[in-house]
């Protein structure tokens, strides 16, 4: 109860749960005279500790609750709260507010829990009668009162011993009761966990049934995505076939053109050696026929003429011959470079091809990590029929010549470097000629010289 309000705190407990022993009413008349003050004598015993709310009221026998009361005063709180002692104390309560009736009544101390602690015997409130000075009782009497008082005392023993039994009955009850309760706020909680629980597991539900439905279409894609890559990649193995054969049939046209060239270059030079030759005998001829006399121009017109003609139709059919010879060893050049021509196409279109699955294969889930291809319209080593042989090292490590491999720590100017020592330059056109093929390279050079 509020400590502020004007009300005492009471409590709807019985008497039988009561303790009335622990304050003790001393001199309580048996009645008191209306219009007049009335003062209250109690004592505290060792086993109460009285608190500021504590209070003593006058009630009317026979009550049932400590709601009961008729008027009541605040119990005033001794100086020494933890005593070992009993405390006297008393309370005046004003004539205005007592009872005006003949009733029985009886002090009771309540303490701020609402729990009687002590009662007075009763008394009344009416004028003193020469009945109340003297009364006079024979000895059958007081022995039947004795009787009587042994046996309510016994009665009251009964009662005590019910009561502190019911005592702990309630106290049993309100821990079961307060267990229920905490056993009830428990349940709540959850019941509103499981709830919560349950729209979390409702949501997972559908979120797995969604990533599932994923899950089937990625795979389905994957399988998809696999049989494209396997096409992709025996397309590629046929392609890396024929690239093959290619540059094999290149390598042998490249030898047969070299071989080609040097046939022609050495049929010219025997052309230019014989038409020099075919000049100075012109020339020869010309003095021979200016300087002599008509005899000797006669004679010599019958004898050295004819020598000179004769020799001079042996160079002019043999130059003839080996024009003839260079025109057809021009066709089959003709021919081996519109073949080689034919070639360098198909080759790049196998090398866009391959370009195309390299795309492809290099799909993440691929264990094989991509072949390198080069680039479109470029052969693998370079183009060996142009003048400069450029070899590509950005994604092939490997040298062409000696077949070392290079790991891709090495820089590119390192690998070229090492390429580059395996090749002869021309310092007039910068064409690029293997070790292995010096000859070629001074023939070329000689080539040069004679330009």
């Amino acid at each position: 109860m509020d400590e502020t309000s004007d009300e005492p705190p009471t409590s709807a407990v019985f008497l039988d749960n009561c303790h009335f022993s622990q304050v003790i009413f001393n001199n309580v008349e048996k009645f008191y005279v209306p219009g007049g003050d009335v003062t209250c004598y109690y004592t505290l015993t060792q086993n109460i500790i009285p608190r500021g709310k504590d209070w003593v009221g006058i009630f009317r026998v026979g009550w049932k609750t400590t709601r009961e009361y008729y008027t009541f005063m605040w119990a005033p709180v001794p100086s020494d709260t933890h005593r070992d002692t009993s405390v006297q104390q008393q309370i005046q309560f004003k004539a205005y507010y007592l009872p005006k009736d003949d009733e029985y009544y009886q002090f009771c101390y309540v303490d701020q829990d609402g729990v009687v602690r002590g009662a007075s015997v009763p008394f009344q409130f009416r004028a003193e009668t020469e009945d109340d000075i003297l009364v006079v009782t024979t000895q059958g009497e007081v022995e039947e009162i004795e009787l009587q008082n042994k046996t309510l005392l016994q009665e009251n023993e009964k009662l005590k011993a019910s009561c502190a039994s019911l005592q702990k009955q309630n106290l049993g009850l309100q821990e079961e009761l307060q267990k229920t309760q905490e056993l009830q706020n428990s349940l709540e909680s959850l019941r509103s966990k499981t709830e919560t629980l349950e729209l979390e597991l409702n949501s997972l539900r559908k979120e797995n049934k969604h990533l599932k439905e994923l899950d089937d279409c990625r795979e389905a894609e994957l399988s998809q995505l696999k049989e494209q890559i396997q096409s992709v990649t025996s397309e590629k193995d046929h392609l890396d076939a024929r690239l093959k054969t290619t540059m094999d049939r290149m390598d042998q046209l490249q030898s047969l053109v070299l071989n080609y060239e040097k046939e022609v270059e050495n049929l010219s030079q025997m052309v230019l050696d014989k038409t020099e030759q075919l000049e100075g005998l012109k020339k020869e001829n010309q003095q021979l026929c200016m300087s002599g006399t008509h005899q000797v121009k006669t004679s010599l017109s019958i004898r050295v003429p004819g020598g000179a003609r004769q020799q001079n139709q042996d160079l002019m059919k043999e130059l003839e011959e080996q024009k003839r010879l260079v025109q057809i060893l021009q066709a089959k050049k003709n021919e081996a470079d519109e073949e080689n021509q034919k070639l360098k196409e198909e080759n790049d279109e196998l090398l866009r091809h391959l370009s195309q699955a390299e795309k492809v294969s290099s799909f993440p889930d691929v264990s094989q990590g991509p072949i390198a291809a080069p680039e479109v319209g470029g052969l693998l080593f370079g183009n060996p029929y142009c003048g400069e042989k450029i070899w590509h090292s950005a994604s092939l490590r490997k040298c062409p010549i000696c077949n070392d491999v290079f790991p891709e720590d090495v820089e590119t100017s390192e690998y070229e470097a090492h390429v580059q020592s395996h090749l002869l330059e021309c310092p007039v056109c910068k064409e690029t000629f293997e070790n292995s093929d010096k000859q070629v390279f001074e023939d070329h050079i000689y080539c040069h010289s004679l330009e």
